[in-house]
């Protein structure tokens, strides 16, 4: 079962431009937040908006974004967005590419590193800043016997759940919903 616009990446030029950690954030507060100028992206990162700009270039070069003129009050004015859909790529895409390998496994790294914090920062707050979220929030592990097709199998339907929910109609219901972020991660390994 193959994701519904899933883009994968094979080129090392536009995963290079994946690889910096502003550029990272940045994309993260397009996803979440939706359309955005620089100047209100470099407000939420406290960065320089030439900074910002700079970094909005170089993803919207790579495709990775695009603008949405029809947002623009004036001609002046550029906001961005993400387009639809989700980006993969897989280190095994750049075998015959030594520095894509040495860029994949560096975005792999990065990604993880901000998981990780994205996690602790979590488990660091006090049971008053987690509030009723802490009935929510999960850990859930599994040690599984796959083969490598298995477990990309498994990896397609975790993609799909996600995307199912990226995608739901949120109700008008009233209730305040917050960004939440869940991830998986899936590799051999021993007990």
């Amino acid at each position: 079962m193959a994701q519904q616009n899933t883009r994968k990446i094979t080129d090392s030029g536009t995963l290079a431009a994946l690889a910096h950690p502003l550029r990272r954030r940045l994309l993260d507060i397009l996803r979440v937040d939706g359309p955005a100028t620089a100047s209100s992206l470099a407000e939420k990162t406290d960065q320089a908006i030439a900074n910002v700009s700079h970094h909005l270039r170089v993803l919207g070069t790579s495709n990775l974004i695009e603008e949405a003129p029809e947002l623009a009050r004036d001609k002046r004015e550029r906001w961005w967005r993400m387009p639809t859909g989700s980006l993969r790529w897989s280190t095994s895409d750049f075998d015959d590419d030594p520095a894509g390998q040495v860029i994949a496994e560096t975005l792999q790294q990065m990604l993880l590193d901000q998981h990780i914090k994205i996690l602790r920062d979590w488990y660091g707050k006090d049971r008053d800043e987690q509030g009723e979220w802490v009935n929510g929030a999960f850990s859930s592990d599994k040690w599984l016997r796959l083969t490598p097709q298995e477990l990309f199998e498994l990896s397609e339907q975790v993609g799909e759940l996600f995307q199912r929910w990226g995608r739901r109609e949120i109700p008008d219901d009233g209730q305040q919903r917050e960004p939440v972020l869940v991830f998986a991660y899936g590799m051999p390994a021993k007990p």
